[in-house]
């Protein structure tokens, strides 16, 4: 499979080629071309994950993705998923994998694992709405942020602390907790909420905007507009 990046880093579009028979999976969503040559089969990551959880249990998290596979001859295909921001490319090793925000992906190839019943997923761990997906397996996982892409490297012993609705990804060689932001009064007035403390060693994906003050402050625009009608 071949791939570029093209029109990094503000507004990146992954472009995939691939070769008769190849596939890739990819976001329900995230696609924005493909040529007759793609055939698409729409699928949950995991298929027996209802049976295994329960529909009420799960609620509204189930998570649906695409298989793009090249069929009878070579085909192209192009995704995108945030607003405006970057894509990277992760290598998802047996010894080796990663928990990303859910919102952060894009595609992988098909040997690459998302395990949708990890509780980070199915219970909202990080908090405020954010649910992480633990990737498994071998292979190529393309993430994308909100702004630009933000990486560092933690040697065994060293922390970080990151605000969740800056964190992207980070290894599962690292240790994590979520705890509130300093004390009542600063989580309150603040405005950060929880945090994620990560020690390492491995490295960790930060997007360098957060979505939800860009909806806090859209909304400090199409509010008075909304009330005026309302009148």
């Amino acid at each position: 499979m071949k791939y570029e990046i093209k029109y990094k880093p503000s507004y990146s579009m992954l472009v995939v080629n691939l070769e008769q028979g190849e596939k890739i999976v990819a976001e329900s969503g995230a696609m924005t071309y493909m040529n007759p040559a793609i055939e698409v089969h729409t699928r949950k990551r995991e298929q027996s994950i209802l049976s295994s959880l329960g529909l009420s249990f799960l609620g509204r998290q189930s998570f649906w993705v695409n298989e793009y596979t090249a069929s009878g001859s070579p085909g192209e295909v192009a995704f995108v998923s945030a607003p405006v921001g970057d894509i990277e490319t992760l290598q998802v090793k047996p010894d080796h994998g990663y928990i990303i925000q859910k919102a952060a992906y894009i595609a992988s190839t098909e040997n690459v694992d998302l395990d949708v019943k990890w509780e980070g997923f199915t219970k909202g761990l990080f908090g405020q709405g954010l649910f992480m997906l633990r990737v498994k397996g071998e292979g190529t996982l393309f993430i994308n942020t909100f702004g630009a892409i933000d990486k560092h490297t933690l040697a065994p012993g060293q922390t970080m602390i990151v605000d969740n609705f800056h964190l992207v990804a980070f290894s599962d060689t690292c240790s994590y907790k979520v705890t509130k932001f300093g004390g009542l009064k600063e989580t309150i007035l603040g405005g950060e909420g929880l945090v994620t403390q990560i020690t390492g060693p491995g490295d960790i994906y930060i997007q360098t905007k957060n979505l939800r003050e860009f909806v806090e402050w859209l909304w400090t625009l199409l509010e008075p507009r909304v009330r005026s009608r309302a009148r």
